[in-house]
């Protein structure tokens, strides 16, 4: 293990963000230590909040030349732990929320130049003001910044239409571990001049290189929107809904999530003024959305049009479109807020995977069947991006369980549903990443071949692996 930073070297590490910016006070700090979901709780001699990409090259100077192991962090809204300082490890925390500013917004260009401490939220606005739409959407944009987006190659609810984080980046500002900085800020579309090098550092999480600003592409805003709320008897029913839903809209469909009925009744149960979009209880919902680029009702028509002949089909048993604006932000609520209500049922045991589109139902079929027969009384809440394949198959506590004891069947859980997975060539870290908890599983589900080139990237770019050590990939240098 690496050892603390010495009190010298924790003053020249604060010399260089200036006063009050090095944060060595327990009460201080302890909002950069604790993981969203309490997972994982961390310990640091210093959180360093630098203001500038200058001062981000002068930290990681000093770290290379003093091995001082150095933890990225950005909204700290990650769920694999890899933002969160291992206790003992001597690791500095570098919080890029100072780096803060939108630096330019190009309208005609449809492209946004922002730093990596801007909120995601804040980046939706810069937007809309120039009339003009960012995509990603997260149930924590309010809290997470485009650092960490770019880091962990985002996804949420827009994928279907518009693409991952690493479809949405045109050029990246990076610090590397050795202090120099990447000036790839270009917001050109089309560079094919050598390697794509913004690619290697998107979805990295921060092993790579410090990511201190993105250029982010930009799109007209849709004219409308349709969203509407189906009910329905399984997943298998939500694949034909989506098929329909494409074959109506085309590229307008911008959204198609799956959510259990307990899902639902969670959320209802938990957020404060939440609905049943309808009147009565179904096994499984859809939410759906169109968008149009002209208000001629187009999009309306096709939503329409496609929950007809599902009706007609069998495949749904009830649906409703939201007649306001407000209605179908109140639809997207219920879906947003679904990770946020589970914490109300007790403890809960999470699985972020993807499988192939037409692989969903039959997954579900089987890992819900697995952990039902193997966890008496658990209660399976997989929900999620139906229309690209990532299921966040969540399971809760039986009612009235111990939450510790079901905490404590985490990693015998997390094998029987990635089992599944696996027999579907899926994917067991489909959009929050590798991180800390991870790590080890990356063995069981990558090539040889691909973990060699893993390693020689952070051998080429972090020879000295001071960069979110542990990570990823196992360093040995750090005894984790």
């Amino acid at each position: 293990m690496r050892h603390a930073p010495t009190a010298d070297l924790i003053a020249r590490f604060a010399a260089l963000v200036g006063p009050g910016h090095a944060l060595t006070d327990p009460a201080d700090q302890a909002r950069y230590l604790v993981e969203w979901r309490d997972l994982y709780r961390g310990e640091t001699p210093v959180v360093l909040r630098p203001g500038s990409t200058a001062e981000v090259a002068a930290i990681l100077r000093l770290a290379q030349r003093t091995g001082t192991a150095i933890v990225p962090q950005g909204g700290n809204t990650g769920l694999v732990g890899g933002q969160t300082p291992v206790p003992g490890a001597g690791e500095v925390v570098l919080s890029l929320e100072r780096l803060n500013r939108i630096r330019s917004v190009d309208a005609p260009g449809n492209a946004i130049v922002v730093e990596a401490g801007v909120t995601l939220q804040a980046v939706h606005e810069a937007a809309e003001a120039a009339g003009r739409l960012f995509p990603l959407t997260l149930g924590s944009q309010g809290s997470c910044r485009i650092g960490g987006n770019v880091a962990t190659n985002a996804g949420g609810t827009a994928v279907l239409a518009y693409g991952t984080m690493r479809d949405l980046v045109l050029g990246l500002e990076v610090v590397l571990a050795d202090g120099r900085v990447l000036h790839g800020l270009k917001r050109l579309r089309k560079d094919n001049a050598g390697y794509d090098l913004k690619q290697l550092f998107i979805g990295s999480e921060g092993t790579l290189g410090v990511v201190t600003a993105a250029a982010l592409k930009l799109f007209p805003r849709p004219a409308e929107t349709a969203v509407a709320f189906a009910g329905m008897p399984s997943p298998r029913s939500a694949l034909a809904l989506l098929g329909r839903a494409q074959a109506a809209a085309g590229f307008g469909l911008t959204g198609f999530e799956l959510m259990i009925g307990r899902g639902l009744d969670f959320a209802v149960r938990h957020l404060p003024g939440a609905r049943r979009p309808l009147t009565c209880a179904h096994a499984w919902y859809a939410l759906v959305e169109v968008s149009g680029n002209l208000a001629d009702g187009g999009a309306r028509r096709a939503m329409e049009a496609c929950l007809a002949e599902a009706l007609d089909a069998g495949e749904i048993e009830d649906a409703v479109i939201a007649q306001s604006a407000a209605q179908a932000a109140d639809f997207w609520r219920l879906r947003h807020g679904m990770s946020e209500v589970q914490k109300h049922e007790g403890a809960s045991i999470k699985h972020d995977v993807s499988v192939a589109v037409t692989d969903v139902p039959d997954f579900l079929d089987e890992a819900i069947a697995a952990v039902e027969a193997a966890f008496p009384g658990c209660r399976p809440v997989p929900f999620g991006h139906m229309g690209d394949g990532n299921i966040h198959f969540n399971v809760s506590q039986p009612v009235g369980g111990d939450k510790a004891a079901f905490l404590a069947e985490w990693d015998r859980m997390n094998a029987m549903v990635h089992a599944v997975v696996a027999r579907y060539e899926g994917s067991v870290a489909a959009e929050h990443g590798v991180g800390r908890l991870k790590r080890d599983l990356l063995e069981n589900v990558k090539d040889d071949v691909d973990l060699d080139v893993m390693r020689a990237l952070k051998a080429a770019l972090d020879p000295r692996g001071i960069l979110s050590p542990g990570r990823v990939i196992a360093d040995g240098r750090t005894g984790g």
